[in-house]
């Protein structure tokens, strides 16, 4: 047993992606097999070795917050902006007359909602500054040579920054503007896991509705990977696809055997998590149940997979028996998948150990071809992919995991989707750097 007195149960979904904003865009288009990376058009790249990524659709911030909160955008990253357009189209999507909600006038009637127990739990990256601002700060503190003098920064450097500027980068400000603009007011975290991030918020929410401290979590992550320091980062450690500039639509490979590197992206979601009780009184609409989390540490590198994924394989494992489930019950299985071939090795590693021979009469499904890598981001979206292929006994195609891996008995799906009725699935997630692992376990709901 789980160990858990409540269930818990998915009642929204807000993703925003390079292919689409909101639950009906991004199951629109993962069902059409579409492609959202393409040339990188937010700066200019070129003295970066790789020119291609995954860009969010233009959106009107003003659309998701309320007039009285606008000014408040001077000071969030892209990385807070995209967290809290994902908890709009998440409480909408979940029907939850919010603060947010209510203030915008799109319901009908007051609040809904206990702010005393509405949680979060998000995961974020390290929020990269915005270089146009610092520059400018930093050519004020350079001594006669052209230097930096640390004591004209201190005098004149930070002066030209406003007051305010370290709030646009701290990680833990996704969850703060997220749950200001909703008045959630329940247990609250940051997790900072880099690409496990999504998943363990969303672990740690399940447990937190579970074990009884909230009855309501808007809980998943948000992370931009746009921007030159953070794509310098995966640059230096060589994880980039740096040979597919001219034909960015196959750029992203994850589990193909001519796979060359991830692809930097930005976007994320967030995902409401309910109690059964409060979801069925309100008449929610249940996309599927929560019934199972696990986690574990890479212990052999902070920064290389471990050959056997022997991490990501006793994350399975103890989410499987945290749902007490095993092997034979898995109907679909969401493995996360970069286009590092030696972490994708590993990874499929790991769900042969677990699954065994089931893995080859069950279909599985990845995201990554169509939306890239987005850091604290990425586990949400295929989290909430996953939801949608459970309820809507659809598995949508995965693109670009062709030619397969040799390694590799996952079975993805490659062109139209294929009706697939799931009653359990599983979705992992790893830290490119820092070795966490997470795998959540999805059921079909029933009374």
């Amino acid at each position: 047993m789980n160990g858990q007195n409540r269930r818990v149960v998915v009642t929204g979904l807000g993703p925003a992606t390079p292919i689409g904003l909101g639950v009906e865009a991004f199951w629109e288009a993962l069902l059409a097999g579409q492609c959202g990376i393409d040339s990188l058009k937010a700066f200019e790249a070129a003295g970066f070795a790789s020119r291609v990524a995954g860009e969010l659709p233009d959106f009107k911030f003003g659309d998701y917050i309320p007039k009285t909160y606008r000014k408040s955008a001077k000071v969030m990253a892209r990385d807070i902006l995209i967290a809290v357009v994902c908890a709009y189209h998440a409480v909408k999507d979940a029907n939850l007359k919010t603060k947010c909600i209510v203030d915008r006038g799109e319901a009908d009637g007051p609040i809904d909602v206990d702010s005393t127990r509405f949680g979060a739990n998000i995961g974020a990256g390290l929020i990269c500054a915005n270089l146009d601002e610092l520059a400018a700060a930093l050519s004020t503190a350079a001594d006669d040579n052209g230097n930096f003098d640390i004591r004209k920064w201190g005098a004149e450097g930070m002066q030209n920054l406003t007051p305010l500027w370290l709030l646009k980068f701290l990680p833990n400000m996704l969850a703060c503007h997220v749950t200001i603009v909703h008045d959630a007011q329940a247990p609250s975290n940051t997790i900072t896991c880099g690409e496990a991030s999504s998943h363990l918020a969303i672990g740690e929410a399940f447990r937190t509705i579970g074990c009884g401290d909230a009855d309501v979590c808007i809980c998943g992550g948000a992370e931009s990977k746009i921007n030159p320091m953070a794509l310098a980062r995966p640059q230096l450690l060589d994880r980039l696809n740096t040979s597919d500039n001219d034909s960015p639509q196959r750029a992203s490979r994850a589990f193909a055997s001519d796979a060359s590197g991830m692809v930097a992206s930005e976007g994320g979601g967030l995902i409401i998590l309910e109690d059964l009780d409060r979801a069925k009184t309100r008449g929610a609409r249940i996309y599927a149940e929560v019934v199972g989390f696990g986690a574990a540490t890479n212990t052999r590198s902070w920064h290389q997979p471990e050959p056997d994924g022997e991490s990501i394989a006793f994350a399975i494992h103890n989410a499987l028996s945290n749902a007490d489930a095993s092997a034979a019950d898995v109907d679909l299985v969401n493995p996360f998948g970069t286009g590092i071939p030696a972490f994708d090795v590993a990874e499929a590693t790991a769900y042969c150990k677990v699954i065994g021979d089931r893995l080859t009469q069950i279909p599985a499904m990845t995201t990554r071809g169509a939306v890239g890598v987005n850091g604290a981001g990425t586990g949400s979206i295929d989290f909430a992919a996953t939801v949608l292929a459970l309820a809507n006994a659809t598995t949508p195609p995965s693109i670009n995991t062709a030619p397969r891996l040799d390694q590799s008995d996952l079975q993805f799906v490659d062109q139209d989707p294929v009706d697939a009725p799931v009653s359990l699935a599983v979705t992992t997630s790893y830290a490119l750097s820092g070795g966490q692992a997470a795998a959540l376990v999805l059921r079909k709901y029933q009374e």
